[in-house]
């Protein structure tokens, strides 16, 4: 009988992943991650659920309870180091510099399919198996059924060797028939409320979250047609391009929009009207390419943000891991930090870190 490590997170996707190995036939292993230590850190007012225990020890708790009914053996590990080392020192470095990042994908890449793996392999594991919504065949990295869950997009920067013997048991399966399983195996997790907020970190006030690491330096919001000033900011670190909500300035009734940051003067940019020309790019240069495919094309689609569709792209490879991403017919708010990830068709092909907007093959001075 083979072996499986199922990283446990005490959602509903991974207890039904876990129902699912076991179906098939693997003998099956729980391991939960522990990759956040609020008090370890500093952070004092950590969020706490209803019962009153940080969001972490519920998952755990929970996730022991999913383990303990299916009759699997559950190990705890921590890797707040690795994830302090990693993913959050990258997320703050990348937030001074005025950029968006992603620490999910970075999580994937360091922490859940590498230290996860070589913990997995000292389990003597055949396979590891995780909850993401994709799947693995004949090589490729392949969408998730559901395309309202598909998560190839924060796998973008897993090396393609770290899939040789991963498992996504409900990649083919739709959110609704996941809980529906869940509902008739009655665990603990059926109606849990899909996680969302910054990876492990989990849900907070982000502004708040941020002076334990960051300082707060307010500035002017000035815009960008006008060059009046029209308020003023709580610190850059907390606006990304594109944003509308939450920016707390009144005089007009047109809808406002970030559109752009000066680090050294402390400025935030803003520009009013959703169809701003402001807000549009044509390419954009990427780095740290992660390329999973054979073939290097040429054209393909691609993805700027999370729940953003494909659109159709153009590709000038400059290196193996850098290139010029080219969609002459115009993107709103490609945000420097965020992932440009590649797709042909069903196939995702890799990603990037899009390090530089360009707008007629020239730079964007305010990003």
């Amino acid at each position: 009988m083979k072996k499986v490590v199922i990283g446990m997170s005490g959602g509903v996707d991974s207890s039904v992943a876990a129902i699912v190995l076991q179906k098939q036939g693997y003998e099956v292993i729980g391991l939960f991650m522990r990759n956040w230590d609020s008090l370890a850190d500093g952070e004092l007012n950590g969020p706490t659920t209803e019962s009153g225990i940080c969001p972490q020890e519920e998952d755990y708790n929970d996730a022991k309870a999913v383990c303990d009914k299916l009759g699997i053996k559950l190990y705890r590990k921590d890797f707040v180091k690795e994830y302090w080392d990693y993913v959050f020192t990258y997320f703050l470095d990348e937030l001074k510099n005025g950029r968006t990042p992603n620490p999910d994908i970075m999580c994937n890449k360091y922490i859940k399919f590498d230290m996860f793996v070589k913990e997995a392999e000292r389990l003597d594991a055949d396979y590891i198996a995780t909850g993401h919504y994709a799947r693995i065949k004949d090589g490729k990295l392949l969408r998730g059924i559901d395309d309202n869950k598909d998560q190839t997009y924060f796998l973008c920067e897993v090396s393609k060797n770290k899939f040789k013997n991963v498992l996504f048991p409900i990649g083919d399966m739709l959110k609704k028939d996941v809980r529906k399983i869940a509902e008739e195996y009655d665990l603990i997790t059926a109606t849990k409320k899909d996680s969302t907020g910054i990876c492990f970190i989990g849900e907070r006030n982000f502004k708040n979250f941020l002076k334990n690491y960051l300082p707060n330096q307010t500035g002017d919001v000035i815009n960008i047609e006008t060059k009046e000033k029209v308020g003023r900011h709580v610190g850059l670190m907390n606006y990304t391009i594109g944003q509308r909500r939450g920016l707390n300035i009144g005089g007009t009734d047109d809808k406002m929009f970030v559109v752009g940051k000066d680090l050294k003067k402390n400025i935030l940019y803003i520009c009013l009207g959703e169809d701003n020309d402001y807000l549009i790019s044509t390419s954009c240069v990427v780095n740290q390419i992660n390329y999973l495919s054979e073939e290097r094309l040429t054209k393909c689609t691609a993805k700027f943000r999370y729940r953003q569709k494909d659109v159709p792209v153009e590709i000038e490879w400059i290196s193996d891991d850098e290139a010029i991403v080219k969609y002459p017919q115009g993107m709103k708010s490609v945000t420097p930090g965020q992932a440009c990830v590649f797709y042909n068709g069903e196939e995702c092909l890799g990603g990037g870190i899009i390090n530089e907007v360009r707008k007629n093959d020239k730079k964007l001075w305010y990003l």
